[in-house]
C-alpha cells in the first residue's frame, strides 16, 4: 500500500488484481476511526472516485449517499469474511459475484425493495434452485442491514421485499430411522470407516472435522473428541484450516457403548487418522463419501443416504430422546448467534446426560 500526502488516504493493488484506495473520514462513536474505502479495476479510477469523495466532502454534501452496490458490498464482505472458513468464503464469493452483476454500480440508496423483488424473480425465472435464490437474498439482507446500521441507508430494501414462495412441501432433511442406526451400528465392518460412521451417528460431528482429526485430539480412553480443525474445500481441493464457525471449536463426549471406535481411530501412526494415498495430507471428502456409500450396500436394507445425513440423523434422534434443542445446538456446534450464550456455559453434566441417552437407547448393539 502507497501512503499519499496528509489526509489523501492510501492506495494499494489488491490480490484480486483490483485497485483500492482508503482514507480516513472522522471517528465513530467509540473512538475508533471511521475508514472509508473505494474499490477499482484500475488505479486511475480509485483515484477519481477518492478525489470525487473529497470535493463533496470539502462541499459540505453528504457523502454516504455515493456508495456504489458494488464499493459497500466489498467492504462488508472484507469485514465478514474473518468470521467465515475458507470454504464458505468460497461459496460467498460466488453468491457475491452474481448480486454485483444485477446491481454493479447502482448507487446503493437508491436501490428500492421492487428492485429486490425483481431481481430474486429472475433468478427464480432463469432456473435457479429455491437455495440458490434463497442465498442470493440472505446475502443481500446481510449487506444491507450493515448499511442501515452504519446510517448510509434509511431502511433495509431487503425486509420489505416479497419473499419468494416455494413451490410445493419444503424439502425434508433425510436421515436415518432409530431401526436404521441400530442395525448399522450392530452390522457396519469393525473397520476405519465401520467405526467412523459409527461415530458420526453418536456424536453429530461434520465430516470435515472427522477427517481433520489427528489421534492427539481424541481422549485415550476414547471419551472425548476435540474439534480444532476442518477439511475446507478451495477449488476443488481439501485442505485443513479452521472449523466453520467460532462455535464449531467444541469437545465432543462420546457415548460410552462407541468409545471403543474413538480408541481405535486414535490407534494409528499416521498423522490423520484418515488418509488416503499422500502421507500426512488428509483424505479428500469425496473419497470418504464413495467409501461410506460402499459400506451402507454392503450393510443393506438401509437408505442409502451421504455422510453429511449422518449429522442430521444425530440431531434427530436427540430430539426424539428428549434433549433440548440448545444442549443439541451446543452439543453440533451450530453457530446460531442466538443461542451462543447457552453453547458457552452449557453444563458438562447436561451434556452428559444428553450423550447417556444415545448410549442407553442403543446399548444392545455395544461391541462383542
Amino acid at each position: 500500500m502507497g501512503k499519499r500526502c496528509a489526509g489523501e488516504g492510501l492506495i494499494r493493488k489488491r490480490k484480486d488484481g483490483r485497485w483500492e484506495a482508503r482514507v480516513m473520514d472522522g471517528f465513530q462513536d467509540d473512538g475508533r476511526p471511521n475508514k472509508r474505502c473505494f474499490y477499482g479495476k484500475t488505479q486511475k479510477e480509485v483515484r477519481e472516485k477518492l478525489q470525487q469523495f473529497q470535493e463533496q466532502k470539502t462541499a459540505g454534501l453528504n457523502t454516504y449517499q455515493n456508495y456504489t452496490f458494488e464499493d459497500w458490498a466489498d467492504i462488508w464482505f472484507d469485514g465478514h469474511k474473518d468470521n467465515i472458513s475458507l470454504t464458505t468464503q468460497e461459496s460467498y464469493g460466488y453468491t457475491l459475484r452474481v448480486l454485483k452483476d444485477a446491481f454493479s454500480n447502482r448507487k446503493l440508496s437508491s436501490i428500492r425493495a421492487y428492485d429486490v423483488e425483481q431481481f430474486l424473480k429472475r433468478l427464480k425465472k432463469d432456473g435457479q434452485s429455491d437455495s440458490r435464490v434463497t442465498q442470493c437474498r440472505g446475502m443481500l439482507y446481510q449487506i444491507f442491514n450493515k448499511a442501515e446500521a452504519n446510517d448510509i441507508i434509511r431502511k433495509n430494501p431487503v425486509r420489505f421485499a416479497e419473499k419468494m414462495r416455494h413451490k410445493g412441501q419444503k424439502k425434508r432433511k433425510e436421515a436415518f430411522t432409530a431401526a436404521e442406526v441400530a442395525r448399522l451400528l450392530e452390522k457396519l465392518p469393525y473397520d476405519r470407516m465401520g467405526y467412523s460412521i459409527r461415530l458420526l451417528l453418536g456424536t453429530g460431528m461434520r465430516t470435515q472435522e472427522l477427517l481433520a482429526l489427528e489421534p492427539c485430539h481424541i481422549a485415550e480412553d476414547g471419551s472425548v473428541i476435540q474439534i480444532q480443525q476442518a477439511i475446507n474445500m478451495v477449488k476443488g481441493k481439501g485442505i485443513v484450516g479452521t472449523p466453520k464457525s467460532s462455535t464449531s471449536y467444541r469437545e465432543v463426549p462420546v457415548p460410552a457403548n462407541l468409545r471403543y471406535c474413538a480408541m481405535a481411530l486414535r490407534n494409528t501412526e499416521f498423522k490423520y487418522i484418515w488418509e488416503a494415498g499422500i502421507p500426512n495430507q488428509p483424505c479428500n471428502p469425496s473419497y470418504f463419501r464413495k467409501k461410506f456409500k460402499e459400506a451402507l450396500e454392503e450393510v443393506g436394507e438401509v437408505q442409502i443416504l451421504t455422510p453429511h445425513c449422518c449429522r442430521h440423523t444425530f440431531v434427530s434422534q436427540m430430539q426424539a430422546l428428549g434433549v433440548s434443542m440448545e444442549t443439541i445446538q451446543g452439543l453440533v456446534g451450530h453457530a446460531d448467534i442466538d443461542m451462543t450464550e447457552h453453547y458457552l456455559h452449557l453444563q458438562e453434566s447436561v451434556r452428559q446426560d444428553a450423550i447417556g441417552r444415545f448410549a442407553k437407547r442403543f446399548a444392545d448393539v455395544e461391541a462383542t
